[in-house]
């Protein structure tokens, strides 16, 4: 009931014209960033990031969270209309949707897709609204050991669950911890890996490191693969949009399970993309019409779109909650809260009510507005893909540049955006995962912090991680995550039929 209060409360201070108009240019430009190849919804928002320093709190996170709905949106749209996806999360989108399109029904894909994906964010965000002020007051007891045991299991729920490869996770998680150390060391004071370069004891922004991993990076790839795309109609009928939403109850269990997977990926760092292939593998499995997926099957497009938008916003719980991002886009969010002064965590439904529950009830109207607004704009944005990627390609590199130059009014952030673009083109290249590198770099000094202080509580014994029930549980299910695929390789090779009795004992 309490919630409930609080709700109607952040509805008076989101529900403004000020707010409502933040939202309005917060979605049309986050749409803007779906549909433009190179760009996307963390970058999007990295890339806006520094026009907020000087507005107030609640104004700046409801145009970076509407912005954040307006990309998952926008990837629909090419994903349905090009082929292309505009956003990683989109891509299982592209399997049913344009197929759909091609065949002369792009109205329908578009309607179906728009509306599973309002649906998939209504419960992410009906999950948001009663789950945040509980899991804040359970969060209200944690110390310095329970927080390094959530910031672990954050770490280790991207390797045991993170859908890449358990070692590239693991090197991407290094390579963020040495970014994050760069500077002045919190608890000694000491100056550590700057090489001499007095700029960098300050660190590293993680908005410079944003903009070149998601900017540059994805950039550079359209670049080298010629990025072409050849547009189908994009044309509304809205007679057939309307139909296309009748028929969405007839989906019911594929809306309710997609929402399910997508809530649990974004509670999870699994994220947005992970749950949208997750949900079209599984609705695959189980669907009478399993057989046509692939084809331009709506239930193909229903079961990712949930899931897509469940997981992107249900991510911000425990972002909010916990000070741990669900997604790249959450962490970008998040290191934007710290920049304003404010700490997220449970604290924050404290000492910042008004922040927290105008921001949970925008977002109930932004999505109402993003459905509305990506069906009105679809054929403006279908007509922005048709101008020439060579002049698409300089204004992204020169709003990069602007926007890390920007931060601190510094060249060498440019130069390190730049840097950090090379190292975003490789890791696509190698298939590492960008998610853990850019938590790591966010949350790294931190989870740092916690450990040492308490390593000074315990006089230097780990035992104080086992010191009550809630520190162990959370201890031991990272341990748990990090096995989990040495574990189910083990099973695997384990069930091979070729596989001889010597070698299973040998690798057990």
């Amino acid at each position: 009931m309490e919630n409930l209060q609080s709700l109607l409360h952040g509805f008076t201070i989101a529900v403004t014209v000020p707010h409502l108009t933040l939202m309005v240019i917060g979605v049309l430009l986050g749409i803007l960033v779906g549909v433009l190849p190179g760009l996307g919804a963390p970058n999007g928002v990295s890339l806006l990031l520094p026009l907020t320093f000087g507005m107030q709190p609640v104004s700046a996170i409801i145009l970076l969270s509407s912005m954040y709905w307006g990309a998952l949106f926008g990837g629909s749209v090419t994903s349905i209309l090009f082929n292309i996806p505009g956003e990683p999360s989109s891509v299982a989108t592209t399997f049913d949707g344009y197929p759909m399109a091609r065949d002369g029904r792009p109205t329908t894909a578009l309607a179906t897709a728009f509306g599973s994906a309002a649906f998939g964010a209504l419960v992410g965000v009906i999950l948001i609204t009663f789950l945040a002020s509980w899991v804040a007051q359970v969060a209200l007891a944690f110390g310095p050991p329970e927080y390094f045991a959530v910031y672990f299991l954050a770490f280790a729920s991207f390797v045991g669950m993170g859908g890449a490869a358990p070692i590239k996770t693991v090197v991407a998680l290094a390579i963020g911890f040495a970014i994050a150390a760069i500077g002045i060391d919190t608890v000694s004071g000491s100056v550590r890996l700057t090489m001499g370069i007095d700029e960098l004891v300050k660190g590293v922004s993680f908005v410079v490191a944003v903009m070149g991993l998601f900017g540059i990076g994805e950039l550079l790839i359209a670049v080298e693969e010629e990025f072409s795309a050849r547009a189908v109609s994009s044309r509304v009928d809205w007679k057939e949009v309307f139909r296309a939403l009748g028929r969405l109850p007839h989906h019911g269990i594929a809306l309710l399970r997609s929402a399910a997977i997508g809530c649990w990926m974004g509670i999870t760092p699994g994220g947005p993309t992970a749950a949208s292939f997750m949900s079209y593998g599984i609705a695959k499995r189980f669907s009478s019409n399993g057989a046509r997926f692939g084809t331009g099957e709506a239930e193909g497009i229903v079961a990712p779109e949930t899931a897509d938008h469940a997981a992107g916003t249900s991510a911000l719980l425990p972002m909010l909650s916990l000070g741990i991002p669900g997604s790249a886009t959450a962490a970008v969010m998040m290191g934007g809260l710290m920049i304003w002064g404010l700490n997220p965590g449970p604290m924050l439904f404290v000492d910042q009510k008004d922040f927290v529950w105008g921001l949970i009830a925008s977002m109930y109207v932004g999505n109402i507005v993003a459905v509305a607004l990506v069906l009105l704009t679809v054929p403006v944005f279908a007509a922005l893909m048709r101008i020439p990627f060579a002049v698409i390609a300089p204004l992204i590199v020169i709003i990069c540049v602007v926007g890390a130059y920007s931060v601190s009014n510094s060249y060498l952030d440019v130069v390190l955006m730049l840097g950090f673009g090379v190292v975003g083109y490789l890791f696509k290249k190698l298939h590492y995962p960008l998610a853990p590198l850019v938590l790591a770099i966010v949350i790294g000094d931190k989870a740092e912090d916690a450990f040492r202080q308490a390593m000074l509580m315990s006089k230097g014994s780990l035992g104080i991680f086992f010191a009550n029930g809630l520190v162990t549980t959370l201890v031991l299910a990272g341990m748990a995550l990090l096995l989990l695929p040495l574990a189910l390789q083990i099973v695997r090779l384990l069930r091979k039929p070729d596989v001889s009795a010597q070698e299973k004992v040998r690798i057990i």
